[in-house]
């Protein structure tokens, strides 16, 4: 059976980087609604870009220790598809954010040093008994700060039953993620940081050449 990996873009702010990720025909597109971030977005700005979406590409708002009522106050402006949790929330919060705007989401579980494989399985497990909104974990670098970081972590540590699941981030870019789905085998990759000119600006040519490399792994792990 031939298997695809999906890709996601995230931190996009302007109208010509959404273009740029439909027409490099990536799977999802990543909005950030958090303040401090340099990629933020409002959630105003964000509805008009949703509204260009085609249909069959999933929006995903990437929101960090927000309450419900501010994650339902953003949804009802910028209807996202998905919620991308990147804080500090509790399987609790996640399902209370998730249940307010009845919107799957994912748990961005950032990965240091002295994570084990089994720490990754048991967040799994904590967060897929929090409710069926659950829809995986988003695997990224511990850095300072909340995602964007552009660092990579031991891919190793990711247990292979986990790894059909999970979204891989954290460094990723046209240069290693080939790599990186070929020795993961994640079930989506995502990028932000990786296909910049800078904070919140996208490159066109990094973005093309990054799901043309996701589409390289697939090809030689379908062969």
């Amino acid at each position: 059976m031939t298997s695809r990996t999906r890709a996601k873009i995230c931190g996009i702010t302007r109208p010509q980087d959404l273009q740029a990720v439909i027409a490099a025909g990536a799977d999802a597109i990543g909005f950030v609604f958090y303040a401090k971030s340099p990629r933020y977005i409002a959630p105003e700005a964000a509805a008009a870009l949703i509204a260009a979406v085609p249909a069959y590409i999933t929006t995903v708002g990437l929101f960090v220790n927000a309450s419900p009522d501010e994650v339902r106050e953003v949804v009802r402006i910028a209807p996202v598809s998905m919620l991308q949790f990147h804080g500090d929330e509790t399987p609790e919060q996640c399902r209370s954010a998730a249940e307010a705007v009845s919107r799957p989401f994912m748990r961005a579980i950032r990965v240091g040093p002295d994570m084990t494989a089994a720490d990754l399985l048991k967040y799994d497990e904590s967060y897929r008994a929090a409710g069926p909104l659950f829809a995986g974990l988003l695997l990224d670098a511990l850095v300072d700060g909340y995602g964007g970081g552009g660092k990579v972590f031991d891919w190793s540590l990711i247990p292979k039953e986990l790894a059909p699941r999970v979204v891989l981030s954290g460094g990723l870019s046209a240069q290693n993620v080939t790599e990186a789905v070929l020795q993961v085998r994640p079930h989506a990759v995502d990028v932000s940081s990786g296909v910049e000119l800078s904070k919140g600006i996208k490159d066109p040519a990094k973005i093309t050449a990054f799901v043309r490399a996701v589409c390289l792994a697939d090809a030689q792990r379908n062969t």
